[in-house]
């Protein structure tokens, strides 16, 4: 009888009366994807308590945009409610949207959120939902400064809630080599300008693969300059403002090449992004005078034909103090800056240091905050030629900074920098919000758009893939820097074991290809001492690199389609770069099981010609086999493997 009555009431009841209630901060947070720090259980992303506009929240989960949680709910969910909001601990207000997706379609999302927002309410039915997904993306303006918090977040159920992975377990494809070796022929491999300010040192070195011996010489090389004919090294000063066309000459037993410089001397230095190594990813705050003179070794020998030219030192270079009269020194691994500034020199080689407008770097060195002027100098007596200038410890200076505030400092070091004879490249470095906006302004040549990268591919797509946010400001002496590259091996700067770059292949083509249309500083950050044939290949296609070299410098743009992205730039000789990539920005795998197959399957990708507004037939040529493809009308399709990419060349078929 007892068992009739019960399931009578199982007929008659509403499955509510069954529903218990799971709060999303029970669950574990372990497989919350994010691309910023870790999610905290009834905390900030900070570790602050849980804050929206004024109002405390004692529950709820702190996260960072771009964020992916799922979660099993086997069909027996009925609701999922709370609220969302921008933590109000946090610098500065950057823009993030909340997205519910229930078995792959959205059914709720939040509009732009921002610091200072109330939070924002949310109900949403889960009548025969098998899988959640709760997203945080980033507003269109990157994802710095995105903390964002699911607020008071509850499901109603009569089963569990159970969270599962979303990011993909990476397959093993043994890396390949596309790019066949250079000829015995000479080949120049200069980009086509050079910037100088009268009365400063000039050094250029002409870049040429092919055998050797290779004599080198130069038509209409300005007054005060002279060439190496053994070397190829051109050094000097000019002091004539003007434009200079130089015809560089490489010629060895096998041939003879020739290129067009475009040499101008005026206010614009760096006309094309730098390109070099730079020593954190790989040592750290352990770095020395012998590993940097290896990596100049190293570019010398393997990567300056190229057009390789920075060996720049990151933080750790630095006495514990300044001397009485306020002179900052190396510390004991750093005897003597001079000396090895003139042995990077003789290398045909440029050298850069770092520091902070702060009165301490990021690693807690001294920073160069009130000691500006005397800073400037003694690194225009080393012969330093780069500084990168991040933004660490300033806040000890202006507590609640804003972009005004954030600015001041680097205009401070600009001036500074302008009272010496030498050309500084300046990077205003990391930690400022869309410093796009201002850093030209405060007279950097390029500047830091992102956090600080790492050689997970997710958070390589996120800082690459939204650099069309900040891509207009793009010209020739003016750069978005999306950090460095995370190819060969790496490790100590981010307080891990020196490793192999945890990017695929693909991965590894996609990046220098993407870095390379969006005109970006091409800054090396592995171990070059120990560099193997795959990343030495990536480093030394000069057809890619003349992509990121090319002298207009014009702006990258980015089409958006179903299956990834088709990113483009026009070339100074009437050509169009097209990279065409399998990248999904938010990428969730709703079904383990499909893991494999996904990973091994290619797309198929099409640009319509009419989208660049492109009229008539195009030759294609494939850029990293340097091979051409072929001649195509109205459009062209391609094949992308996952994460991978096809970057190309199109030139009108004349």
């Amino acid at each position: 009888m007892r068992k009739i009555i019960y399931v009578f009431l199982m007929l008659i009841l509403p499955v509510s009366v069954f529903s218990k209630v799971i709060w999303l901060d029970e669950l574990s947070v372990q497989t919350m994807y994010q691309d910023w720090g870790d999610a905290q259980v009834n905390k900030s992303i900070l570790g602050t308590p849980l804050q929206v506009a004024g109002v405390n929240y004692k529950r709820g989960i702190g996260t960072h945009s771009i964020s992916r949680y799922l979660v099993n709910l086997g069909g027996k969910a009925r609701s999922f409610s709370g609220l969302v909001g921008a933590d109000d601990r946090n610098d500065y207000s950057g823009n993030m949207e909340f997205q519910i997706l229930a078995d792959q379609k959205i059914i709720w999302q939040s509009g732009i959120i921002h610091k200072g927002m109330p939070a924002k309410a949310f109900s949403v039915d889960l009548k025969n939902v098998q899988k959640l997904a709760l997203l945080v993306l980033e507003g269109g303006d990157g994802i710095m400064y995105d903390h964002a918090d699911w607020l008071d977040a509850r499901f109603e159920t009569s089963g569990t809630v159970v969270p599962e992975p979303v990011k993909p377990i990476p397959i093993v494809v043994e890396k390949y080599i596309l790019t066949p070796k250079p000829g015995d022929s000479p080949k120049i491999n200069n980009a086509k300008v050079f910037g100088v300010r009268p009365g400063n040192p000039f050094l250029l070195t002409i870049a040429a693969t092919g055998k050797r011996p290779m004599s080198f010489s130069a038509l209409n090389v300005p007054s005060g300059l002279k060439l190496d004919t053994k070397t190829g090294i051109i050094d000097g000063i000019v002091n004539q403002r003007g434009i200079y066309t130089v015809v560089l000459q490489a010629e060895n037993s096998v041939g003879k090449d020739s290129r067009i410089l475009r040499i101008e001397v005026g206010d614009e230095i760096c006309l094309t992004p730098p390109m070099g190594w730079n020593s954190w990813n790989c040592w750290g705050l352990k770095v020395n005078e012998e590993k940097v003179k290896d990596a100049a070794r190293f570019m010398h020998d393997n990567l300056m034909n190229h057009g390789w030219t920075y060996i720049n030192i990151d933080d750790g270079w630095e006495a514990k103090e300044r001397t009485k009269d306020g002179e900052l020194l190396g510390n004991e691994k750093f005897p003597d800056f001079k000396r090895l500034c003139d042995f990077v020199h003789d290398q045909g080689l440029k050298f850069g240091i770092y520091s902070s407008p702060g009165p301490l770097t990021c690693g807690g060195h001294p920073g160069s905050y009130q000691y500006e002027d005397r800073d400037a100098q003694t690194w225009a007596d080393w012969g330093v030629d780069y500084l990168k200038y991040d933004y660490c410890f300033y806040c000890d200076v202006v507590p609640n900074p804003t972009e005004e505030l954030i600015k001041e400092p680097y205009m401070v070091m600009r001036k500074s920098l302008d009272k010496v004879k030498r050309d500084m490249v300046y990077c205003v470095g990391y930690g400022a919000p869309n410093v796009w906006n201002w850093a030209q302004e405060a007279g950097g040549d390029l500047w830091r758009t992102t956090r600080d990268i790492t050689d997970d591919w997710n958070i390589v797509r996120s800082i690459g893939f939204f650099q069309d946010v900040c891509a207009p400001v793009t010209r020739p002496g003016k750069y978005n820097d999306p950090d460095m590259l995370v190819v060969g091996k790496l490790g100590l700067g981010w307080g891990s074991k020196v490793h192999d770059s945890y990017l695929t292949a693909d991965e590894q083509y996609s990046h220098i290809s993407l870095w390379s249309i969006l005109s970006a500083p091409l800054l090396i950050g592995c171990d070059m001492s120990d560099m193997d044939d795959f990343t030495l290949n990536l480093l030394t296609n000069d057809e890619v690199i003349a992509v990121d070299q090319d002298a207009a410098v014009m702006p990258a743009s980015k089409i958006q389609k179903e299956n990834g992205q088709i990113w483009y730039k026009y070339l100074e000789d009437g050509s169009i770069a097209v990279g065409f990539f399998n990248v999904n920005p938010y990428f969730i795998l709703w079904d383990q099981v499909d893991n494999e197959k996904i990973q091994k399957a290619k797309y198929n990708m099409t640009l319509d010609f009419a989208d660049l507004q492109l009229k008539g037939k195009y030759k294609v040529r494939d850029l990293w086999r340097q091979k051409d493809i072929g001649t195509f009308e109205n459009q062209f399709t391609t094949e992308v493997a996952y994460h991978g990419v096809t970057f190309v060349k199109l030139t009108p078929d004349k």
